[in-house]
């Protein structure tokens, strides 16, 4: 079952509020052979082998839908999460000790055998805390509210924790598989960024992307994130303009400054087809979260800052989650 992305939440008789949670969805089979699938399928127990013990725990025909997730310094760290997915065993082997992950369950799809599916939420969520009861670490119970109060406090002081937003289900739902019936409330912020660079769409003849950066106290120029979410006539009209502000290079500093190209766990072998630009026009987008010094996912563009001189465009503008930690939100 999925969730849409809603600006605002729903309120109302029947709707509960859960934390979303920054990890891998995955579904947890328990019996004779356990096994942890993502939301399409794929095996995960693979770059996850401590969590064996944990499946092992459950009971035959028991299927738990939930999150796996990384926990460090109390806050789930979703980059230290994608680090676990290594081809090589040995490495696989070395991390699951030392940044162990853990489970958060939020649905339960059946029990001994029992398909639950088609029973309401309000029924599938009192068995799963019936079975949580029984479970012991690395599983964790995600909390949950009907008050919508609760829930707008969730919203602001759990982000901390590492949780980017809030879940609204319906507690006379049944669980729809591959539908996207959830309401997904996140964060969402605006940032004035420089544009550093830009990449070519695959057709040649327009832009695909522009890369994001903003300067720090020393001048140093880090590179963010991208943008890429404009019109075919407006792509082949910036791909015009930025043409002639290209330049030698834009983003660099002293060595701890990313730059695209730079490798990292996100590395996908785009960073490299760049073409830098004189670090001067500012836009403004809007993101929903920052994940190892950048912005996590691509940004939406809101609008051009001809006003704005590029210098202005600092990292002080992003706002650092605070909060409780892990621990206490699934106390």
């Amino acid at each position: 079952m999925k969730a849409r992305v809603r600006a605002t939440p729903p309120q109302g008789e029947g709707w509960v509020y859960e934390p979303k949670w920054d990890g891998f969805r995955a579904v947890a089979w328990g019996g004779t052979e356990p096994k942890l699938e993502s939301r399409n399928g794929k095996p995960l127990l693979r770059y996850f082998p401590e969590l064996l013990p944990a499946l092992e725990q459950l009971p035959t025909g028991t299927v738990v839908d939930g999150e796996v997730v990384v926990v460090v310094d109390d806050v789930t760290q979703f980059d230290q999460l994608q680090s676990r997915i290594h081809p090589a065993a040995s490495r696989i082997e070395l991390l699951s000790g030392e940044i162990p992950a853990e489970l958060v369950a939020f649905d339960l799809l059946a029990v001994g055998g029992e398909d639950l599916r088609d029973a309401p939420w309000s029924e599938r969520r009192e068995r799963l805390e019936r079975l949580l009861g029984d479970l012991a670490f690395p599983w964790h119970l995600t909390p949950v509210t009907s008050d919508f109060a609760e829930a707008e406090r969730w919203f602001s002081e759990y982000e901390g924790a590492g949780c980017d937003g809030v879940i609204c289900k319906l507690d006379n739902e049944a669980y729809v598989e591959d539908k996207r019936v959830w309401i997904k409330w996140k964060h969402r912020r605006d940032c004035d960024c420089v544009v550093g660079g830009y990449r070519v769409h695959k057709d040649g003849d327009k832009i695909g992307s522009i890369l994001l950066g903003l300067f720090d106290d020393e001048s140093n120029f880090h590179f963010m994130g991208h943008c890429s979410g404009f019109s075919n006539h407006d792509r082949v009209e910036l791909l015009a303009q930025f043409e002639h502000i290209r330049s030698e290079e834009s983003f660099g500093g002293d060595d701890t400054v990313r730059v695209p190209g730079a490798q990292s766990r996100w590395s996908t072998g785009k960073e490299a087809d760049w073409i830098p630009v004189a670090p001067g026009v500012v836009v403004q987008i809007s993101y929903d979260q920052l994940e190892g010094g950048r912005f996590r996912h691509a940004t939406r563009f809101e609008r051009w800052r001809p006003d704005k001189p590029a210098d202005e465009c600092t990292l002080d503008q992003l706002e650092r989650p605070e909060g409780v930690g892990f621990g206490e939100v699934v106390s």
